[in-house]
């Protein structure tokens, strides 16, 4: 119960880190074009994505600046070693991983959680079938439908 918490807590931050960043300027009558998500986002009624071999993700929330992925791994999965610009963080919500984060390798499970900075080499294998909330800052345009 206290990961949940401390997940929901960390998604509440990542939310609030984007709150005024596209607000309507409503005072100057300008339009502002808005990369959003809706403001509600049912993990029931969204389809998970195929995310790699035993992988899939839901994207939770976003806007330019920031975006939430839940990324569920099954036993044995690959998160496939990779860069991208984009600052990470990533919440381990359920299972047990073993990371590589620049070269360095952990191991970390339910409760921990693990910074990527951009541009460095990161990837994953999945000990124990689980659950990752990942946090990009700005957002993954890559993993917005067409």
């Amino acid at each position: 119960m206290k990961s949940l918490k401390y997940c929901l807590f960390l998604m509440g931050v990542c939310m609030l880190m984007s709150t005024n960043l596209y607000a309507d300027n409503e005072t100057s009558g300008t339009p502002v074009k808005k990369t959003r998500s809706e403001t509600f986002i049912y993990a029931k009624e969204k389809a998970w994505e195929p995310a790699g071999e035993g992988v899939k993700r839901q994207v939770l929330g976003y806007d330019g600046q920031v975006m939430v992925v839940k990324v569920k791994f099954e036993k044995g999965a690959v998160g496939t070693p990779h860069t991208h610009y984009h600052t990470q963080t990533t919440y381990v919500a359920s299972g047990k991983f073993e990371f590589t984060v620049g070269g360095e390798k952990k191991i970390v499970e339910a409760g921990d959680g693990i910074y990527m900075e951009p541009d460095v080499l990161h990837g994953c294998v999945c000990l124990e079938e689980g659950l990752l909330i990942d946090c990009f800052s700005p957002m993954r345009a890559d993993y917005l439908s067409k």
